[in-house]
Formats: C-alpha cells, structure tokens, sequence
C-alpha cells in the first residue's frame, strides 16, 4: 500500500562563489541589515522602558524615516527587501520573549554575530536554475550539488558568510517528495554518552569519533598564532582568524554528516525512538565535560531525530531527565541507591549482569513506550531557554 506524499517546507544549502561586485554588494547588505536591527531594537527597548507599544510596523515606519536622513542615507543602496525582513525578525524575537520561549533580544556584534540577509520573492528572480538577487545584474554562481524538487519555486532566499569567508545561498521550498516511510513495529531506546556517542537497547554502541579532538592540535596551533597577532583589524590578524575559523568549520561539518548519517537511519529502521530529556545548557557548565558534551553535540542529535520523525511519521519520546534509567535493573525492576560514573558494568540482586549504558537504554525504550501506551505525557516541556534567569523575570514579561 502506497503512502501519499507530504509537502514539507524545506531549506536547501548550497555554496556559490561571487563576484567581487556580488561580495561587495553582499557585504553592504549585511552591514545595513546590522544596522537597521540594532536600531530597531534600541528604539523598541527604550519604548519599552516607557511603557509604549513598538511593533513592527511603528520599526517599519522608522526605517523610512532614518533613510530619509543624511546620516543613513546608505540604506537607500542596497535593498529594502532584508532590511523589512530584519525587522521582522526582530518582531518574532519579541514575541518569542513574550511567550517565555527566549531570552530578551540582543544587538547584533560586526565580529561575532552571524552575517547574511534574507530575500522575499520580491527581492529575487529564480529563472531557468539561476538565481538573480536585487540591485545584481548576474545571477550568483552556485554550486548545486543536489537538485531542487521539479517545479519547486523559492519562497525566500537566505544568503550568508560563515567565519571561514565561505558563502552560502539556502532557498526554502516546498517539497513534495517527502513519503512517510511504511509503518513498522520497531522501537528502541537511545542513551547517549560520551565513551560511545550512542548505545542501543538492542545492545549495538556506536563510537564517538571525536571531532573536535582529531583536529586538537591543528587548532591550537592556529589559535596561538593568532593571539600573537597585532590586535586591530589587520590583514595579518584577519588571515589568522579565518584559518582557526576553517578549522571550526571542518569541524562541525564533519559532525553534521555523521549526526544526519545516524539519524537518518534509526528514523527508517525504527517506528518509535525513546531518547532522555537532557538539559544539554546546564550540563556543559561542568568544566571537566564540557568541552566533550559540545563535541557530542546531543541536543543538535535531537533536533536532527525530531524533525525527520516528523517528516516520515514516526514517533520520537523523551523520558525525563530524572527517570533513573542507569540505576535500573531491566531485569527485575530493582533500584539501587547509588551508581557512580565509573562503574560500568554491575551486577543485580536477581543475578543479571549489566552493561550501565546497555541497561539504561533498555530502561528508557521500557519507560518511553510505557508513557506512549498511556497517552500522556509523551514528551515533557523543554524548560526556557533563559534558565533560573527566566523564572526571574516571568512578572516583568508582559507586553505593554
């Protein structure tokens, strides 16, 4: 029996390589986007401090105000396209906010704050697999290594530059080719670590390749030679930046393929994947693991594994952070009172020996498919990006 296609919206990445009109043109762009949100967002803060409404439409009215000006009378050159989307972002940041699903907005940094600009379908012109961007006589010279659906047509454009000075072009389309796979009776539970980077309840542990240490010495070296460096903006202590900057971007690129790699496949061979709600924020302030836990990378794991459920209908539950998976015998149902770190193998009262992460995962796919037969409580509320300091500020996050 065949399963109808889903459209899903879905962004495609692609790298190009501009010319040195495009780059300028681009480098504006950035710039005035820059601009134009951390003035938006000084005057919405000193509003707010007033107790007056400021909503994108007050920001959007300011913005042909300021380019009015001869002050900032180079908005006017590049296009008003990224800049009308800069302040909406700003607008969704607010409200975002608002609900308690992030921190308060922040001004945008030249040196550290990521540089691109997002294009409507009034801002660009795809045509014949070329894509033309405004205030651009040519189309950008892009390197499509992966078709785009048949007849799929862009709704926005983002373009951006990664640290490493390399550009990318990501267009959002609707995909039809999206099938949700055959429904299976398969579930396991995943427990992650940093020993092995994955342990099935079937008992299969996958290896954690440690990324960021293959390229450890590399980088250190680069970094000691770019402290060294004259600081300022000169070319010397730039060159020395971006090479660190590519090192960082191998990198993460090597993980993102191994983590989509992974995903990818227990999303088709499994109907329901159990994982632990972690608090990835709180664990990384642990100084001894720190540095592995980021190189783990479980919450992007999880972001991976959730919306590839999604899109090929199946079911990802997370058990709570305190269900005491590892202290568990999967056997008999004995707890024991203490566990720690270093022993890895145990043995229960009932004479079953265990493997602590093998056991753990056992645990979870138990506790996972428990919940998910009941009905509630399938997956618990991720906890607000602001942490002991949102609870803080929950009675002075009202709108005015």
């Amino acid at each position: 029996m065949s399963v109808a296609a889903t459209y899903v919206r879905r962004a495609f990445k692609y790298r190009f390589y501009p010319t040195d009109e495009q780059a300028a043109e681009l480098s504006r762009t950035f710039g005035c986007v820059r601009k134009v949100y951390n003035m938006a967002l000084a005057a919405r803060t000193q509003a707010w401090t007033r107790q007056e409404r400021v909503n994108y439409n007050a920001t959007s009215a300011m913005l042909t105000a300021w380019k009015k000006t001869e002050e900032l009378a180079f908005l006017n050159e590049v296009s008003s396209v990224p800049l009308q989307q800069c302040l909406r972002h700003l607008q969704t940041a607010f409200s975002n906010f608002f609900a308690q699903r992030a921190r308060y907005p922040r001004f945008k940094s030249k040196k550290k704050s990521r540089r691109s600009a997002e294009y409507t379908t009034s801002g660009f012109r795809f045509r014949d697999g070329k894509l033309t961007l405004a205030k651009m006589a040519d189309p950008l010279d892009i390197v499509w290594s992966r078709p785009l659906p048949e007849a799929a047509k862009p709704s926005t454009v983002t373009v951006s530059q990664d640290a490493a000075g390399r550009w990318f072009v990501s267009l959002l389309c609707q995909d039809p080719g999206v099938t949700p796979l055959p429904a299976t009776g398969s579930a396991v539970g995943v427990d992650v670590g940093l020993d092995h980077l994955l342990t099935l309840s079937t008992g299969e542990k996958i290896t954690n390749p440690r990324h960021e240490r293959r390229d450890r010495v590399r980088l250190a070296l680069a970094q000691r030679r770019l402290a060294k460096k004259a600081t300022g903006d000169g070319a010397n202590r730039r060159k020395a930046r971006q090479r660190v900057a590519r090192i960082y971007a191998r990198i993460a690129d090597r993980r993102r393929d191994g983590l989509h790699k992974l995903t990818t496949r227990l999303v088709r061979e499994n109907q329901t994947v159990v994982i632990e709600d972690l608090t990835v924020r709180n664990m990384v302030k642990n100084r001894g693991l720190a540095r592995a836990i980021s190189d783990a990378a479980w919450w992007q794991f999880r972001n991976l594994l959730e919306y590839k459920a999604a899109w090929y209908g199946r079911e990802v539950i997370a058990v709570d952070r305190f269900f005491p998976s590892s202290r568990l015998c999967s056997t008999c149902g004995t707890l024991r009172q203490k566990m720690p770190l270093h022993v890895r193998t145990w043995t229960c009262a009932c004479g079953a020996r265990h493997d602590r992460d093998v056991n753990a995962a056992k645990n979870l796919k138990a506790a996972g498919l428990a919940v998910s037969v009941c009905g509630a409580g399938v997956r618990p509320q991720r906890s607000s990006p602001g942490g002991q300091a949102a609870t803080k500020q929950k009675a002075s996050r009202r709108e005015p």
